[in-house]
């Protein structure tokens, strides 16, 4: 069963114009400073949740002080 040309040229358009939006899509997400960014804020979220952050402060304050102590001798 033969199409029409025209109903071809259409579906490819409409083929083309769906490929030129996913590129869109994936050169936004891929985008460097953007990754950067997202990270950026992830691990700042992170760093900010009191279960992550008090050990976080205890662990370099027993560093600190190791390195004082040793200092010192």
């Amino acid at each position: 069963m033969a199409r029409d040309p025209e109903t071809i040229e259409r579906e490819i358009e409409q083929a083309r114009n769906a490929l030129v939006a996913t590129l869109d899509q994936l050169g936004t997400k891929a985008n460097p400073a953007k990754l950067v960014d997202s990270a950026k804020t992830g691990l700042r979220a992170k760093l900010d949740e009191p279960k992550v952050k008090y050990p976080l402060i205890g662990g370099a304050v027993l560093i600190g002080v190791l390195l004082i102590r040793k200092l010192l001798k």
